[in-house]
């Protein structure tokens, strides 16, 4: 069995980001993964801001990140970027926090303009963080995920289609991972 550790960058408790995430760590699930859901915005403030390497809440994401097969990574879209807190985490992470690993860019936002956050924004940073393999990564628009009061989501047809590819598309991934380890 794999783990999945899934990132939700979003600061909101109740975004779509995050609850889309979460949507897809069932599907994970589903497909034999253990999924360990991290969502930043539970981390300290003073943590992240203050750079605190050694704080206990920064020591333990280090913990999960090395300890996960592949990482699901969402963060929803602002000013063309990934967000400020999803931003903050990775920088206290260690150089290469992503090595040998499998990793799946999800982002959300308002209009398809932001598309190619994940391309020129995220993708770079993830790479530089020595990622073995950086699968598809999907961009979702806003108005295609429906919130619930009950915290689960609904997404439009064509979006859960796609979603559902490149989940499928990392989760085979993953099972290729220990084998091209092997051969190397």
């Amino acid at each position: 069995m794999t783990t999945v550790l899934s990132v939700s960058g979003s600061p909101s408790a109740s975004s779509r980001t995050a609850r889309l995430l979460r949507h897809l760590d069932a599907r994970l699930t589903a497909q034999g993964h253990e999924v360990i859901p991290l969502d930043i915005r539970t981390v300290p403030a003073e943590a992240l801001l203050g750079a605190d390497f050694r704080h206990p809440a920064i020591v333990e994401a280090t913990e999960l990140f090395e300890q996960a097969d592949g990482v699901v990574i969402a963060t929803p879209v602002y000013k063309a970027a990934y967000s400020g807190v999803l931003k903050a985490l990775l920088d206290l992470l260690p150089q290469y926090a992503l090595a040998g690993k499998t990793v799946l860019p999800l982002a959300t936002g308002g209009t398809t303009a932001h598309v190619l956050a994940i391309d020129y924004a995220l993708r770079p940073v993830l790479n530089s963080m020595g990622a073995a393999h950086i699968v598809q990564g999907w961009f979702t628009l806003d108005k295609d995920v429906t919130a619930h009061d009950d915290g689960s989501v609904t997404v439009a047809p064509a979006a859960a289609e796609a979603l559902a590819q490149v989940v499928d598309q990392f989760s085979a991934a993953l099972g290729r991972t220990p084998f091209l380890a092997a051969a190397g």
